[in-house]
């Protein structure tokens, strides 16, 4: 085995995402720290199934890897442009939501130029060791076939994790997911199976997402007026517009990050799921195309030959002959039953955090757990560790349970990134705000809200 160093850094990050992208951006100058970030792909990429031709991001443009924490940062967009000579081109556009293949080109950009990024590397464990009080990471440096090439180790003070999420297929669907000859695909991988998909005579999507929105608006487009033989379905009872007014936005803030941390394990899991329309509904302008392509195919008369169905489930799913499905459906309201037969599914059924067992299998024994047997993370995004552990390790997009739905959201990457670089260095690199928001959440000071004016003297405080 080599070892790169026996020098210990002060932090190694596992995954190169945007959100640890964003914290070796906002790392990068920072006076005493040492880093290094490792991801076994051979490069960048961010979602590259679904950079439909037209899709944007749905945060502005000030929501990338630094601007949020530190404005001034040579890592931002509006740098990454001024050095594209694109600077003027872009305050002409008075583009506010940048196009999502604009959005990775970014990120490349970074991912290219920063240093200290080890791409093609393979973390395969991480240890405690109790004498040295470091981290041992192991990793596999491969080839560009994916081969292993050699072994290395690092040691770390501190560990981030950024692994990132996975596509989530419904059980019912796995085993044709599964064969390769069945077009049943994830919506992360729709562009490499379009044209595939486009010889069919049928075609389904499951999901009302943005995701499933953008699919089905991108088949429909491609499709001729008449026989666009599309059926679009979804468990959600409407295919409903995402949460996008000012103050429902406020949701996003770091406020409100802080708030929904201090309630109690049981509240939180219980109110995730009454905030589906904040982060799985579609932006008004996608639906709006889609009304708008579906009205004009009216122009002649008739109706195009499409079904949109939201309130169902897929009970079971089978294959007929060699390459249709057989889909097995159940709408919750009416109580009703049918099957439907398609050419081809896509799913766009979101994601799932990755897990962690894989890298921190030899910390297990160190991990504190809730009583789902989730990873217990305090509110400056480190895992509960035992006491006799004298590093932290940080998580970016692994603590939805524990700080909300803001946990994925680009919007909140670069806030989050600072508030770990003050907790790693104990001092504040980047001054960040006590307050984000107009709304205050709660009543009770301390636990994630600010007290209100006046408040204590005329109302008994409760504590819920």
């Amino acid at each position: 085995m080599t070892t790169d160093s026996d020098q210990p850094l002060d932090l190694v990050g596992i995954g190169i995402g945007p959100c640890n992208l964003s914290l070796a951006a906002l790392a990068d100058g920072v006076p005493g720290v040492t880093a290094a970030f490792y991801d076994q792909r051979p490069a960048f990429q961010w979602h590259p199934g679904l950079l439909v031709e037209g899709a944007t991001v749905q945060v502005p443009f000030l929501a990338d890897l630094v601007t949020i924490a530190d404005p001034a940062n040579p890592w931002s967009f509006l740098n990454y442009l001024r050095t594209r000579d694109r600077l003027f081109p872009f305050y002409v556009a008075e583009r506010f939501h940048i196009q999502r293949a604009e959005y990775d080109a970014y990120c490349r950009w970074v991912s290219e130029e920063l240093p200290g990024l080890y791409f093609g590397h393979q973390v395969d464990a991480v240890r405690w060791d109790p004498e040295r009080a470091l981290f041992e990471v192991d990793f596999t440096q491969l080839g560009p076939d994916g081969e292993a090439e050699a072994l290395g180790r690092r040691y770390a003070r501190n560990l981030v994790l950024g692994v990132g999420t996975e596509p989530y297929v419904p059980e019912p669907l796995r085993p044709l997911a599964d064969a390769p000859a069945v077009p049943v695909i994830h919506s992360s991988d729709y562009l490499a199976h379009r044209d595939r998909l486009l010889g069919g005579d049928h075609l389904t999507v499951i999901g009302s997402g943005q995701s499933g929105a953008e699919v089905f608006l991108d088949l429909l487009r491609a499709r001729p007026a008449g026989r666009e033989r599309l059926t679009w379905l979804a468990r959600t009872p409407a295919f409903a517009p995402m949460e996008y007014s000012k103050l429902g936005l406020e949701q996003f803030t770091p406020d409100y990050t802080r708030f929904f941390h201090g309630l109690a394990q049981p509240v939180r899991d219980q109110l995730l799921p009454q905030q589906w329309q904040l982060y799985k509904g579609v932006d008004h302008d996608t639906l709006a195309a889609i009304h708008d392509e579906l009205y004009r195919r009216t122009l002649h008369g008739g109706w195009p030959d499409t079904v949109l169905t939201p309130g169902v489930t897929v009970r079971t799913a089978g294959r007929v002959a060699t390459t249709k499905v057989e889909l097995h459906l159940e709408h919750g309201q009416q109580g009703t039953r049918s099957r439907l037969t398609t050419d081809g599914v896509v799913l766009a059924t979101g994601y799932r955090e990755s897990r962690l067992d894989t890298v921190l299998g030899p910390l297990e024994g160190y991990l504190s757990r809730d009583g789902a047997e989730r990873p217990q993370i305090d509110e400056h995004y480190r895992l509960v560790l035992d006491r006799t552990v004298k590093g932290s390790v940080y998580v970016q997009n692994a603590e939805r349970h524990t700080h909300g739905v803001g946990a994925p959201d680009l919007g909140l990457m670069a806030w989050r990134s600072a508030v770990i670089l003050n907790s790693l260095t104990e001092r504040t690199v980047y001054a960040l705000p006590s307050r984000t928001a107009f709304t205050t959440f709660g009543l009770e000071p301390g636990r994630g809200s600010r007290e209100i004016p006046g408040q204590r003297d005329r109302h008994v405080r409760t504590r819920v």
